[in-house]
């Protein structure tokens, strides 16, 4: 549950744009990479690994391989990173294996609670999505949430991954606004609160999975899904 203590997100002044991290935010990445993790290792026999390792596995090789330069597209990153996470765990998955998995983010569908509130959200604001993906590879999980957004920002327009400010400033001048007309919503601490945090930003962090906020990256609001979200941004 949120930390009551944890400081809130003001309306003040008032935002123009509601911009949204997607995988794991609005989309279900943890449960889809999961599955394809899962049924990974059952192909192996590998009754040592569990999917979660695997994945946090690879979390730790994307800071790595994000931070790299020059600038390669998240489709190659999604491949080397699992890779790289397998054999860490002594596997080494076939290239469809690996493909498949790094292609799964494109079935990716949303969380039950998103596109309610980002209906509701609609009526007041514009909304964008500023996401560590490339144009191809998030096209067919942005049409699944099912709500129009009007800007989609990703990583491979802006030449750079979250949290690094390069992202964030290319996206603020494409949609012609400044940061304090926006407020960023996301779940990722490490990729979207660190970034909100270094930059000014007014943040709302989505703790989907109960885990413990950085309190270096405060101030954030801290909210359980984005039907709490859109409260704190539809005050009544």
């Amino acid at each position: 549950m949120p930390d009551p203590d944890t400081p809130m997100v003001t309306l003040g002044p008032a935002p123009k744009i509601i911009t949204f991290d997607c995988y794991g935010t609005l989309v279900q990445w943890y449960e889809v990479l999961l599955r394809e993790i899962g049924a990974t290792l059952a192909a192996h026999d590998a009754p040592g690994a569990s999917a979660p390792a695997i994945l946090d596995s690879f979390s730790a090789q994307g800071r790595r391989l994000t931070a790299e330069r020059p600038h390669r597209l998240y489709k190659d990153i999604l491949r080397t990173g699992f890779a790289a996470a397998f054999a860490e765990h002594g596997l080494t998955p076939t290239a469809d294996e690996i493909e498949r998995i790094a292609s799964s983010p494109m079935t990716m569908g949303p969380h039950p609670d998103v596109p309610d509130a980002l209906r509701r959200l609609r009526e007041r604001y514009k909304l964008a999505i500023f996401t560590n993906s490339d144009d191809d590879l998030i096209a067919p999980t942005v049409a699944r949430i099912g709500v129009p957004f009007d800007y989609v920002i990703t990583a491979e327009q802006a030449g750079a991954y979250k949290p690094s400010r390069q992202l964030f400033e290319y996206a603020h001048r494409k949609m012609g606004v400044t940061p304090d007309e926006t407020v960023h919503v996301a779940m990722g601490m490490y990729w979207d609160m660190k970034a909100c945090h270094e930059l000014g930003l007014r943040g709302i962090w989505v703790n989907r999975r109960g885990e413990t906020g950085n309190p270096d990256w405060l101030p954030y609001a801290e909210v359980p899904d984005l039907t709490a979200a859109a409260a704190l941004l539809l005050p009544s």
